[in-house]
């Protein structure tokens, strides 16, 4: 899935079904040199991450990287955390909008842009149980309808 130079390594789909996105940003990330080359590879699991504002930064945590399979002594530690590049302005306005009750910054995918990893981190509120309930429902509606209308379409 690549257009206009971005490439698609991770989505966390376990988000998406989790919270309600309010809003979402691009955001470089600061990686050591065999993490980047990880990244490439698709050796990244996120699936309950989270992004922390401490003193005006922003960190990533619980995002494990698998080690590279190619490099020697000089290796990363899989699990550190990990600063997000964004401008001071930004910083603030996420820090406003997460200071408001039960939103918080969770990363929705990984890809490469130009090069370079980009990450879309989004704000987001936890969904309660029938709105899950209710996405579930929604698929397989939708679903249903597709069978449907390619049934139709068959003959």
């Amino acid at each position: 899935m690549s257009t206009g130079g971005t490439k698609l390594i991770a989505k966390n789909k376990k988000a998406y079904f989790n919270y309600t996105i309010d809003d979402t940003i691009e955001c470089g990330i600061e990686l050591k040199g065999t993490e980047v080359k990880s990244v490439k590879e698709g050796s990244i699991a996120f699936p309950d991450a989270f992004a922390e504002i401490i003193q005006d930064e922003v960190w990533v945590k619980n995002l494990h990287i698998s080690e590279y399979v190619y490099s020697s002594v000089f290796n990363h530690d899989p699990g550190r955390p990990k600063k997000l590049l964004l401008h001071r302005e930004e910083i603030k306005r996420l820090k406003r909008k997460v200071e408001e009750k039960g939103f918080t910054l969770i990363p929705l995918d990984f890809y490469l842009k130009n090069g370079r990893v980009k990450v879309t981190l989004g704000i987001c509120k936890g969904k309660k149980q029938f709105d899950k309930r209710a996405d579930i429902r929604d698929r397989d509606l939708n679903r249903d309808m597709q069978r449907e209308f390619r049934r139709k379409l068959d003959g």
